[in-house]
């Protein structure tokens, strides 16, 4: 099946690098580094031979199941500067939830090109928001988030995650930031304790739709290649950690201008492969 060509040593090579980029990335925007994961395991996976039918899902059930430990890592780093608000946590947690399970079932059966084009778009969209039109970022909230829109927010960062195997911070920060009015380092840690839940229930989602597939490679549980994760995951949990720690030297409006750039080169890649290619 081709499992023993991830072994070579450029593909090992490039897994690293880009697994620890992967985690750096998280660490220092609360994204779960599926961004970077999902089309370095789509070209893997299709250079070791893995069956065509099953490389999509494949790449996005690995990618979560990477995320899960990364986002413990950088929650952690956050926590410690005061950066996750456990109480908003809870409801952004119980929305996500809600939102992997239908993200992972819905992907499960769709291949999805149209729906990555309207995804890039609306990403572009929040990237310009963010950038040029300077939502009001207090340096604290003076009332209360209101528990429906913290339920709604993550609600839609959990079903994102799932659907496209990403953390799902590229949706669930700009949401924290321009819907909920939350500073940027609050809606980065908010964010990384978030992906935990929704990359835990997304992964576990991919697990059991592809258990029993007989086109899976070896050392795939469900769609989770667990060779590939034990290989990648040690590197994104480390620099995941050197990410929380630049992210706290970053002030407030260069952070959020990196994000809204990060965001504008996802969303255009991922438009021109998917209406080009």
């Amino acid at each position: 099946m081709g499992t023993m060509h991830l072994l070579t040593l450029p593909i090992i090579t490039l897994l690293v690098l880009l697994g620890s980029l992967a985690g750096f990335l998280a660490g220092l925007l609360g994204i779960g580094g599926g961004i970077i994961l999902v089309p370095l395991f789509l070209w893997v996976f299709s250079t070791a031979g893995f069956h065509p039918e099953v490389i999509v899902h494949l790449a996005f059930g690995t990618s979560l199941a990477i995320i899960l430990p990364t986002a413990i890592s950088s929650t952690l780093g956050h926590r410690k500067r005061g950066n996750v608000d456990w109480h908003q946590v809870l409801y952004l947690s119980i929305g996500a939830a809600l939102g992997a399970v239908a993200g992972a079932s819905a992907a499960a059966g769709l291949s999805g090109e149209w729906l990555k084009v309207a995804f890039g778009a609306m990403q572009i969209l929040v990237a310009l928001k963010m950038y040029f039109l300077h939502p009001h970022l207090p340096p604290e909230r003076g009332n209360q988030v209101p528990v429906y829109a913290l339920l709604l927010v993550g609600l839609t960062g959990g079903a994102f995650s799932a659907f496209f195997g990403v953390g799902g911070g590229v949706i669930a920060v700009p949401l924290m930031v321009i819907v909920l009015q939350l500073p940027i380092h609050l809606a980065v840690g908010n964010s990384s304790a978030l992906i935990v839940v929704s990359a835990f229930t997304g992964a576990l989602s991919y697990t059991l739709h592809g258990l029993g597939n007989a086109q899976l490679p070896p050392y795939s549980l469900g769609y989770v290649n667990v060779l590939v994760a034990f290989l990648v995951a040690p590197f994104t949990i480390l620099l995941a950690r050197l990410g929380v720690r630049v992210a706290g030297r970053v002030s407030n409006d260069r952070l959020r201008y990196i994000f809204a750039a990060v965001l504008l080169i996802i969303g255009l890649r991922m438009i021109v492969k998917n209406l080009y290619f």
